[in-house]
C-alpha cells in the first residue's frame, strides 16, 4: 500500500475563529487581493479586521463562477495593487477564483499554459503566492483542495488548474458564517459535500486515510443536513455541515472523485447550473449504475462492500442494502427541492456530447469501473 496526503498548511475551524484572519493577514504583508462573492459588502467584518492589522484590502467581487478572463482581471487588479497576498472569502466560486489569481501571481505566462483539457497542461513553475481560504458555504471543501475549477464560455466546458503549488497557507472555516445562508443554498451546497464523502470512499484511489475523513464526514452530514436546511441558524448542524465540507474537500483531493463530478464539469460549462445541485441530482443515479457495473463486471470487489457501507452510514440501519442507501440518497434530493437536469435546459439530444466530454474529464478516471458510453447515457437521460 502507498498513497500521499496533502492539504492547506494549517487549518482553523471553529466558530467564530473568522476574528483571527487579521493576524494571519498582517503576517504574509501589508497589501491584500480579498476575493468575494457577487456581493463585497458581505465580507465588511473581515475587511475590518484587516484594517485593524495596518493590512490594505482591494475587494475583488466574483459573479457567478469564475471564467478564465475572472482570473485575468483579478491577476491585473492584484497587480496593480502590489498585492503580495489574496485572502478569499465566499463560496466555492470566490474559494477558487482566489486560489487560481494566487497562482498566476507568481507564475509567468498565460493560464492556457497551465489549463487542462483546454490548455497546453505545464506544472506550475512556482508555489502561489500566499493565499488565505475562508469558505461561507458549507459544500465544496474547495479551502483544502489543490485545484480551481474555471469556465470557458469558448469551450463550452469547465477545467481544472491543478497543482500541489496551489493548497491554501491557511483555511479558516467558521461555520457561524454559513448560519444565514438560504435552505437552496444550503440544499445544493450540502449534497455537494455530501457527494464529495461518497465518490472518495468508493473511489478507486480510496485509502485508510480519506475513509476515514469519509465515515466521519457522511455520518456527519446525513444526521445534520435536513436539520440544517430546516433551521438555518442550528449551531450544530451548521457545525456538522462545515466539518463534512472540510472532509469532503480533504478526502477528494487525495482520493479523486467520480462520475457525477465527471458530468458536473462539462454540464456546467454549457448550462446555468449550479454545481452542487447538477452533482445532487446526478448522485442517485451514479450510484446506481456503479452497483449494477460492478455486480455484472466484478462483483467480488471490495467496493461493492463500500456501498453498502455507506447505506449504513446515512440510514443509520445496521442491515442496509447498497440499494437502501441509493434509496435514502434519492428521497434526500427530491426533499431538498433539488430540479432535476431538465430544469436547467438539458434535453436527450445533448446526451451524446456530454457522455463524449465526461468520459476525458479528469475527475472520472477515480470512478470505482470504467462505465461504458451506454451506461453513462443512462445516468443522464434519469436525471433529466
Amino acid at each position: 500500500m502507498r498513497f500521499e496526503f496533502a492539504t492547506a498548511a494549517r487549518v482553523i475551524f471553529g466558530p467564530g475563529v473568522l476574528r483571527e484572519v487579521g493576524p494571519l493577514a498582517h503576517g504574509f504583508g501589508p497589501r491584500a487581493l480579498v476575493v468575494t462573492g457577487a456581493n463585497p459588502q458581505r465580507a465588511d467584518l473581515l475587511l475590518s479586521l484587516l484594517r485593524e492589522q495596518g493590512v490594505a484590502a482591494f475587494t475583488f467581487p466574483v459573479r457567478g463562477e469564475p471564467e478564465l478572463a475572472t482570473v485575468q482581471r483579478g491577476v491585473a487588479l492584484a497587480k496593480q495593487e502590489n498585492c503580495g497576498l489574496v485572502i478569499s472569502f465566499g463560496g466555492g466560486s470566490a474559494l477558487d477564483a482566489g486560489k487560481a489569481i494566487a497562482a498566476m501571481l507568481a507564475n509567468p505566462g498565460d493560464l492556457l499554459d497551465y489549463l487542462e483539457v483546454i490548455g497546453r497542461g505545464k506544472a506550475l513553475a512556482a508555489p502561489s503566492a500566499p493565499f488565505i481560504a475562508v469558505p461561507t458555504t458549507a459544500g465544496t471543501g474547495s479551502e483544502v483542495t489543490r485545484n480551481a475549477v474555471l469556465a470557458s464560455p469558448a469551450h463550452g466546458v469547465k477545467v481544472s488548474l491543478r497543482s500541489p503549488y496551489m493548497l491554501p497557507r491557511v483555511a479558516v472555516v467558521d461555520p457561524e458564517l454559513t448560519y444565514n445562508l438560504p435552505p437552496a443554498v444550503t440544499a445544493s451546497t450540502g449534497l455537494d459535500a455530501l457527494t464529495q464523502l461518497i465518490e472518495p470512499y468508493v473511489s478507486c484511489r480510496a485509502n485508510p486515510m480519506t475513509d476515514a475523513l469519509c465515515v466521519e464526514g457522511m455520518r456527519r452530514a446525513a444526521r445534520s443536513l435536513r436539520v440544517a436546511f430546516a433551521e438555518g441558524r442550528n449551531a450544530a448542524a451548521r457545525t456538522d455541515m462545515s466539518v463534512a465540507s472540510l472532509f469532503g474537500g480533504l478526502a477528494l483531493a487525495n482520493a479523486g472523485l467520480g462520475a457525477a463530478h465527471g458530468f458536473a464539469g462539462p454540464i456546467g460549462g454549457q448550462f446555468p447550473a449550479p454545481h452542487g445541485a447538477v452533482c445532487a441530482a446526478l448522485l442517485p443515479h451514479v450510484m446506481e449504475a456503479n452497483l449494477s457495473a460492478l455486480r455484472q463486471r466484478l462483483p467480488t470487489a471490495e467496493t461493492l462492500q463500500r456501498y453498502e457501507e455507506v447505506a449504513r452510514l446515512v440510514t443509520g440501519s445496521a442491515t442496509a442494502t447498497a440499494e437502501a442507501g441509493v434509496a435514502w440518497v434519492s428521497k434526500l434530493v427530491v426533499d431538498l427541492g433539488i430540479p432535476s437536469l431538465g430544469h436547467y435546459g438539458l434535453k436527450r439530444e445533448h446526451t451524446a456530447e456530454l457522455v463524449e466530454k465526461a468520459a476525458h474529464a479528469s475527475s472520472m478516471k477515480a470512478n470505482p469501473i470504467v462505465l461504458t458510453p451506454d451506461e453513462l447515457a443512462g445516468i443522464l437521460q434519469r436525471a433529466l
